[in-house]
């Protein structure tokens, strides 16, 4: 049954998560769990919700938006975590509460006129790239200061604070050390942006080793995915 699946998996990750804050002499409610639910039907949200997860993430808009909206009774957090077009930015504050991908100033931009336009105030994170890949998405560490003041000074969003995928082929404990130096320079400046997006579901001890306080954990979860059909 789908549901047991479900309650397996996320059995196991809660388990997983709290023995990483004990490790790193954290509280569990520190750290909040977004379970990614792309190519997931709008069913196994539902049985999340009911499991008492409050946080959903979604990468893809043509997939995320149809789901929201079939779900959008449901007490839930919508968190956008994939790379994020111009011309998606519309639909995504449309049911997005959280972007977490916000890494040039022209989407910054976009968003806030867009969250005026509907009469809605959406939560802003940097995204960081930890490599050089461009096709990651992500601001240059350099280059995130000056985009998080941009974003915290638009009307009818908030910054956050940040997010960044381990590379491909490093230790996820030395890049998370970077994000986490990236995020404490965020804070100063901004003292309430004290979200830190990081970990997966492989790499999560290390990410609330180094101050992660929202995982995005798919396959843990709901298991391997398959492929998306339009």
């Amino acid at each position: 049954m789908r549901r047991d699946e479900i309650a397996a998996g996320l059995a196991e990750v809660e388990q997983r998560i709290g023995e990483a804050c004990r490790a790193a002499g954290r509280d569990r409610g520190e750290v909040t769990l977004i379970a990614v639910t792309k190519t997931r039907p709008a069913e196994d949200v539902r049985i999340l919700c009911e499991l008492g997860v409050r946080d959903v993430g979604e990468n893809r808009d043509q997939e995320a938006a149809p789901k929201a909206r079939e779900l959008a009774g449901l007490p839930l957090t919508w968190h956008f975590v994939g790379q994020l077009q111009s011309n998606k930015v519309r639909s995504v504050v449309g049911y997005a509460d959280v972007i977490h991908s916000v890494d040039r100033l022209r989407l910054a931009a976009a968003v806030s006129k867009e969250a005026g336009r509907q009469g809605r105030e959406i939560g802003c994170l940097v995204q960081v790239s930890l490599d050089d890949d461009p096709g990651r998405g992500g601001a240059m560490p350099g280059d995130v200061l000056d985009l998080a003041d941009q974003i915290a000074a638009y009307d009818n969003v908030w910054l956050g604070g940040v997010m960044a995928v381990a590379p491909l082929g490093e230790e996820p404990a030395k890049a998370f050390a970077r994000l986490q130096d990236v995020a404490l320079a965020v804070q100063e400046r901004h003292p309430r942006a004290t979200m830190i997006s990081a970990g997966m579901s492989e790499d999560l001890a290390e990410a609330v080793a180094y101050g992660a306080t929202h995982l995005r954990v798919g396959t843990a979860l709901l298991g391997r995915r398959k492929p998306f059909v339009r």
